[in-house]
């Protein structure tokens, strides 16, 4: 494969000889689904996991962590597939797609629990307890997601110029170890600075963190399995040669 060359917008090389491409006017089969998942798992692991804590036993000691980490760092694995498939650009519109979304289950899930239940309902307890979050909390979730997730897509983008299309594991575990590394750092004091103890803190930030990048590393056979399935596909291979890296944008 021939090096990238800078035009304007992302470079994209076609995988199949002969057919040329436009990314402007190309049509991808399978990026409004990539999308979907992404907000999907994005919103089901701030929603069902996030309150629920859980352990898990090593050598006799008790690990407590929140169970939505689980299912969380999907999020990164599709934000990666995102990013090497289709390019930052659009990688950036699923992650505005993703934040509005976030924002939105905020504000009903506060409408919501704060709706008067009607008389003969013994459901409100546990709606409060599920939906009822701290709004210190929900703040520093949508701020962290939002920096990290860019911060995610940004890196695995330059990287993938750097290493030439090649190496792609490298790529995934060093985005992911960057972009989970800003949102631990912006979440955790946000989220508990002040109501814990800054020495829990940062053990929580690190165990969660570390936990998170372990993730990645088990699905790295996943992601390349993905990854090659939709660029044969899709047809593609861009390369972010030339794009505008704002964040604050949404146009392709």
């Amino acid at each position: 494969m021939q090096s990238p060359s800078a035009e304007p917008a992302a470079v994209s090389h076609s995988l199949q000889p002969g057919i040329g491409f436009d990314p402007a006017t190309h049509r991808f089969r399978y990026y409004d689904f990539v999308m979907a998942a992404f907000v999907t798992v994005l919103l089901l692991s701030n929603v069902i996991g996030a309150a629920k804590p859980t352990f898990i036993t090593i050598a006799g000691q008790q690990w407590v962590y929140g169970a939505g980490i689980l299912f969380f760092p999907l999020g990164y694995v599709i934000g990666d597939v995102l990013t090497e498939i289709y390019g930052y650009a659009r990688a950036r519109r699923v992650i505005w797609a993703g934040f509005g979304a976030l924002l939105f289950m905020a504000f009903m899930s506060w409408v919501v629990v704060s709706l008067p239940p009607a008389e003969g309902w013994n459901g409100q307890a546990a709606y409060e307890s599920v939906f009822g979050q701290v709004p210190r909390i929900v703040f520093a979730s949508i701020v962290a997601f939002w920096a990290g997730e860019f911060v995610n897509s940004y890196v695995m983008a330059r990287m993938k110029i750097w290493t030439a299309g090649k190496l792609l594991w490298t790529r995934t575990i060093g985005s992911t170890v960057v972009g989970q590394g800003v949102d631990s750092l912006i979440f955790y004091p946000l989220a508990f600075y002040g109501e814990w103890e800054t020495s829990q803190v940062i053990t929580v930030m690190i165990t969660n963190w570390l936990l998170k990048v372990s993730w990645e590393v088990v699905l790295t056979p996943v992601t390349y399995a993905v990854v090659g399935w939709l660029k044969r596909r899709e047809g593609v291979e861009v390369f972010d040669t030339a794009t505008d890296f704002t964040p604050f944008s949404t146009k392709v």
